[in-house]
This record gives structure tokens, sequence and C-alpha cells, in this order.
């Protein structure tokens, strides 16, 4: 019984230790097991809390030390007075960057920049001590210091940009310098002199100054001028291109005292594309179509007058257009004046047939005698014409013969020697009573153009005149016109 015992408690002594040693031989195989898994290792619980609360340490002694400084600066600091009051002027020097110029407005005459604002003083009385070069404050620690009071002269409208958060930021610099930069969209007035409309050239002057404090208290300057323009940037200026700036400094008088006043000018040009094919290629177009009647018979009266009143009507509608996005100036400007030319060529080539069809068709039936100009003269004298011109210089006597040809280029010839011969019919409608001496029309005469020192025109071509007489004029108005608006 007893070895029974004895044998039991071997047994149970060598099945314990076994079952002890198979999860410590599984927890040394697992390693190799995850040798082939990708990522981060497990660290230990106390290399973990140690590196935690290293960091931690790390940061906490920054975010005391810097609210430590922050805080004693601000202690005693009065933002409702500027720096050096009563000792010297504060100096602020000012840079400018653009982000958006235009669109300029002609009819408000004013124009849409985007900037950002940038304006550099000392403040002695934000100096600290510390490892900090520098702290970068948002827009909401702005009204706990004190900023110039910049205002811009010829503004309109301001916006301030607030998304996400106002667009205002300060850096304070442990040797008390103080950067103030602010983000602002200006509507600012631009007065545009439109006398050389559309050659035109303008300077739109964005102004700025201290609003209550004098140069006396306050000067602005720029320390070195540079001007950071990004024309890639979504610019708006259409109908402009940008040629430059420049920029002035200036102190003016006013009851509150003498301020300085800085000026920036950015210069802009018109682009000529635009303008020429919405006003001179039609109004060019519109005078040569009104042209067209003089290839016309004088007998088609409705398609030469049709042709004529809607060339005058579309130059009258032309030059409505052309001032309907334009500003009201008490000044005509280089275009005004074309397409005033315009409708006087237009509306002459109209009066031409009017004068033609008067004078073809409305002329007094011929009567039994000539009617002779100078009272010296008999009726029924047969003298030469040119022997009675040298007695009676004065006299004046013109030959209308009654053929009336369809065509210009048909018509009975009238020589030299016989235009002025005294026994014809005569016709006193033919001659003109407003050229009583060297001027005279006769309706078919083909022979000599100066006769007895008088100039004979053939009124059934007065069409053929103005073939030649209409292109040549308007071609010789171009020249000069375009010679002197590119010049001026």
């Amino acid at each position: 019984m007893l070895a029974k015992v004895l044998l039991i408690l071997l047994g149970t002594s060598i099945i314990l230790p076994s079952r002890s040693e198979g999860p410590h031989v599984e927890s040394e195989s697992a390693p190799s097991a995850r040798d082939d898994v990708y990522g981060p290792q497990p660290q230990a619980p106390e290399e973990k809390l140690f590196s935690e609360e290293t960091k931690s340490t790390m940061r906490l002694g920054n975010l005391p030390a810097a609210t430590h400084i922050l805080n004693s600066i601000l202690n005693n600091y009065d933002h409702k007075l500027r720096p050096g009051i009563g000792e010297r002027p504060t100096v602020v020097t000012v840079e400018l960057s653009v982000n958006t110029l235009g669109p300029i407005s002609i009819m408000d005459m004013e124009y849409t920049i985007d900037i950002t604002f940038c304006q550099t003083w000392y403040d002695e009385r934000l100096r600290y001590n510390g490892s900090f070069e520098s702290f970068v404050l948002n827009g909401n620690m702005v009204s706990q210091l004190w900023i110039p009071d910049t205002v811009f002269r010829n503004s309109k409208r301001t916006q301030e940009h607030v998304i996400t958060m106002p667009n205002q930021m300060v850096r304070i610099h442990k040797d008390g310098k103080v950067l103030y930069t602010i983000r602002m969209t200006i509507d600012a007035g631009c007065l545009l002199y439109m006398l050389k409309f559309p050659m035109d050239s303008h300077s739109c002057p964005l102004s700025f100054s201290s609003f209550s404090y004098p140069e006396s208290e306050m000067i602005y300057k720029w320390e070195n001028f540079k001007l950071e323009i990004d024309e890639r940037n979504s610019w708006k200026l259409f109908q402009f291109d940008f040629t430059g700036v420049t920029n002035t400094t200036e102190t003016i008088s006013t009851p509150a005292g003498d301020f300085t006043v800085m000026t920036l000018y950015f210069n802009v040009s018109r682009r000529f594309g635009f303008v020429a094919f919405q006003n001179y290629v039609p109004s060019s177009v519109t005078t040569m179509l009104s042209w067209v009647s003089f290839w016309i018979k004088r007998d088609s009266a409705p398609a030469r007058t049709s042709l004529g009143i809607t060339s005058v009507l579309t130059m009258t509608t032309l030059g409505t257009f052309s001032r309907k996005n334009f500003p009201r100036v008490s000044y005509i400007t280089a275009l005004d004046f074309y397409i005033a030319i315009c409708f006087v060529f237009c509306f002459c080539a109209l009066m031409e047939f009017a004068v033609l069809n008067f004078l073809t068709y409305n002329r007094t039936k011929p009567r039994a005698s000539p009617k002779l100009r100078h009272p010296q003269i008999r009726a029924h004298s047969r003298t030469p014409p040119r022997a009675h011109v040298h007695q009676h210089p004065e006299a004046f006597v013109c030959q209308i013969e009654d053929s009336e040809e369809s065509d210009e280029e048909e018509g009975p010839s009238c020589p030299a020697q016989q235009s002025l011969s005294l026994d014809t019919t005569q016709s006193p409608g033919g001659c003109c009573k407003w050229c009583k001496k060297y001027f005279c029309m006769v309706p078919s005469c083909e022979g000599s153009i100066w006769q007895q020192g008088r100039l004979f025109i053939h009124i059934y071509r007065l069409d053929n005149y103005s073939r030649v007489i209409f292109p040549v004029t308007f071609f010789f108005f171009n020249v000069l016109y375009w010679l002197v608006c590119l010049n001026l």
C-alpha cells in the first residue's frame, strides 16, 4: 500500500513539470512566428511611459516661458499711446504686395485692388530677453497692441478678409521690432481722362497716410521700394495692359496739421483690339457701304434713298452704342470724332443724290430767248462769246442743253468754242446763282474743262466725280487721324 502511494506521488511530480514547460516553449517560438509580419514592433511599457514623459516635459518647459515673456511685456503696456511719445516721431516702414488688380470701372471711374499691407516699426516697450527670437500672434492679439491708424485717402470701399479667421498677423521681435500684416480689398477712385480714348493710358493712384498723427508724430517711408507684383495671379484688367508702377511721397497741409502721404500709381494702357472691332471697323464699313449708291443709276431713286438713309441711321446707332458704357464727360473723344466724320460722309453721300436728282429733274422749261447776267449785254447780240468776254469780263453766260441722256457716258458733245454761244436756247435753272463768276454747271458738255476762267461741271457725271472724291477724301482723313492719335 505504501509502495502504491509513492508511485502515485512520483507520477504526479513528473506530469506537473511537463505541463508547466508547455506554455514556456510556445512563448519562445511566438517571436519567430511574428518576424514575417510588417509593422511597428511593440515597446516595453516602461520605455513608452518614459518617452511620453520626456516629450511632455519638453513641451511644457517652453510654454510657461513663452507665456511668462508675453505676459511680462503686455502687463504694463498701454496700447493707446504710440511708441516714443513726447520724444521723437514714430517711423513706419511700409511694404506692399498686390494679389489681384482690377477690374477698372470706366463708368464709376474706380478700380479694385487686393493687397497684403505690411507695416514695420520699433516699440521699446515690447523688448524682452529669452531664447525666442520672435513671437507670432494672430488677429485676436491685435487689439492689445498699438497699431498705426493708416487710412487710404482715395478709397471708396474697403473690405477686410475674415475667413476663416481675421487675416491679420503681428510678429514681435526681441529687439522691439513689430511687423503688422493685413490683407484687404480696396475700391479706390481713379480719375480717367478719356480725351484720347481708345488710345488712352491712365495712372490709377493708391494713396495712404495717418488719420490722426501729423508729420511731427508719425512718418511713413519706403526703406527699399520694392513692390511685389505677380501677373500670373488672377488679374482682372481685361481691356487694359499693366505697364508698371511708380511711387511718390509728399506732405499735405490740413487744418489738423501736416501729414505725410504715400502714393502708388498703377500705370495701365488700353488694349485697342476690342474697341477696333466694336466701333472702328463697323463705322468704316458703313461709310464705304454708303458709296455703293454712286454706282446705282440715278433713275433708281428708292434704292439710292433707302441705302443713304440706312447708312445714316446705322452711324447714329453706332455713335449711341459707343457712348452706352461711357462716362458722361463734357469733351469729345477720339472715337467720337471718328464716328462723327463717318456720319458726315454718309450724310453727304445721301445729299449727293438729292442734289443730282434736283438738278436733273427739276429744271425749268427752256425759254424763247436766253437770259443774260450782265445788264449791258443785249439779247439779240451775235458777238462771239470769246470777244464778248473781253469787252465785258464780268459777264456770265451758261449754255444748257435739253438732252437728258440715260447714261452718263452717252451725251451730246459740246466743244469749247461752242459752249458759250449766245444764240442757242438757255435755261436759267442750269446756272448756279451762288457761283456767279467762276463756276457754272452744265448738263452735257464734253469740251474743255476751263473756259473763259470758269469751271464747267457735267451734272450728269456728278456720280463719277463722287466715286473718286469720297474715297480719296476718306483715305486722307484716316491717314491724318491715325498719325495724330498715335503720336499724341
